[in-house]
């Protein structure tokens, strides 16, 4: 049950959850820090609350599936999964070092735990609408199984997103709830220089989406959304979490500088500081 001792758990877990991120960043000297950093709540709900999955039976059949489709926030999904188990914290610092099953992006058949390899944009929504669509086969509308897939504002610049969102409002899979960090960097700049999505709400609903903006940090505004995607019947839902890219240390936060690099080791050293200081403040 979420109540507000569940909510305390997150709010302790998250900054963990970064600075094991940030240190990981820092043994692989590359790999991506803001959408890391800004997608941590949104992951710690989902892995510690949401997901039906159980880190001693990663492959159970009727758990809920999870698809990262902007797959280079892997350093955050990593650090996540190993604070809920699926593998030792100790394994981080062999991200992006050959031969580790912790990869650049995300490669199911390395780690148990991961529902999808990904790397390419673009391509998660497709993946997990064919999901939602083999288990209706399987299990008919009544299904209990939910299928997430977390996507980046970026990456809907891709015309297979929408390709499958315009699918997806066709068949009106009720368990699939797709979410967008709505972060408005990507690796050439901010979304709304590059390419303008808004009026993004209204497209989403216009494909045929059940529709909710939420802030991405706020844990409260986090389960209210997926409680609410869950009882919706008749559609596919999207989540437009508005993210902070970089969150939790300020010289990181918004900046597109951070999309794709990682920082130096006295960066980290004070990120982790300012962190651990501002952590329930």
């Amino acid at each position: 049950m979420y109540n507000d001792s569940k909510k305390r758990e997150f709010i302790k877990l998250a900054p963990e959850i970064r600075v094991l991120t940030l240190k990981s960043l820092l043994h692989a000297n590359s790999g991506h820090t803001a959408g890391s950093l800004g997608l941590v709540d949104i992951f710690t709900y989902l892995f510690f609350y949401a997901l039906k999955i159980d880190p001693k039976k990663p492959n159970r059949q009727d758990r809920d599936r999870f698809i990262l489709s902007n797959g280079h926030v892997a350093p955050a999904l990593y650090a996540t999964m190993a604070k809920r188990g699926f593998f030792p914290e100790e394994e981080l610092k062999t991200l992006r070092k050959f031969g580790s099953r912790l990869q650049g992006h995300p490669h199911r058949e390395f780690l148990p735990g991961l529902d999808t390899s990904s790397g390419p944009l673009g391509e998660g929504l497709s993946q997990a609408l064919g999901m939602a669509l083999a288990d209706r086969l399987d299990n008919g509308y009544k299904s209990q199984r939910y299928f997430y897939c977390v996507m980046g504002d970026g990456e809907l610049n891709e015309g297979q997103v929408w390709e499958a969102a315009l699918h997806a409002g066709k068949e009106k899979p009720h368990n699939l709830i797709a979410i967008v960090d709505r972060n408005d960097i990507q690796i050439d700049g901010y979304t709304h220089d590059v390419m303008p999505l808004e009026p993004l709400e209204d497209k989403w609903k216009a494909f045929g989406w059940h529709t909710q903006v939420i802030n991405g940090h706020d844990f409260d505004e986090i389960h209210s959304a997926i409680e609410e995607a869950k009882v919706v019947n008749n559609k596919p839902s999207c989540i437009i979490a508005l993210t902070v890219a970089g969150k939790g240390y300020p010289e990181f936060e918004r900046d597109p500088f951070w999309h794709g690099r990682p920082p130096s080791k006295e960066q980290v050293e004070k990120a982790i500081k300012y962190i651990e200081k501002h952590a329930y403040a």
